[in-house]
C-alpha cells in the first residue's frame, strides 16, 4: 500500500483531523526512536518511523484521542 493510501486511511480513523494525526505520529515516532517495538509486521530497515506510525494508526493498532 502506498503512503498516500495509508495516510488517507489513518485520517479517516481520526475523523480527518490532520492536526491530531500529526501530533499522534510525532509522539509515536519519538517512542519508536527511543526503542519502542512496532505494532505492525514490517521490516524496520526498509520503512521510516513515520511510515510505521501511520500504518499503526491506519490499522487501528494505536488508539488516538484528544486526551493523549
Amino acid at each position: 500500500m502506498r503512503v498516500e493510501q495509508i495516510t488517507a486511511k489513518a485520517l479517516e480513523r481520526l475523523d480527518n483531523d490532520k492536526y491530531l494525526l500529526s501530533v499522534a505520529v510525532g509522539k509515536r515516532i519519538k517512542e519508536l526512536v527511543e526503542g519502542g517495538t512496532p505494532l505492525v509486521d514490517v521490516d524496520t530497515r526498509k520503512y521510516k518511523f513515520a511510515d510505521i506510525a501511520l500504518l499503526e494508526i491506519a490499522e487501528g493498532k494505536i488508539i488516538v484521542s484528544l486526551e493523549d
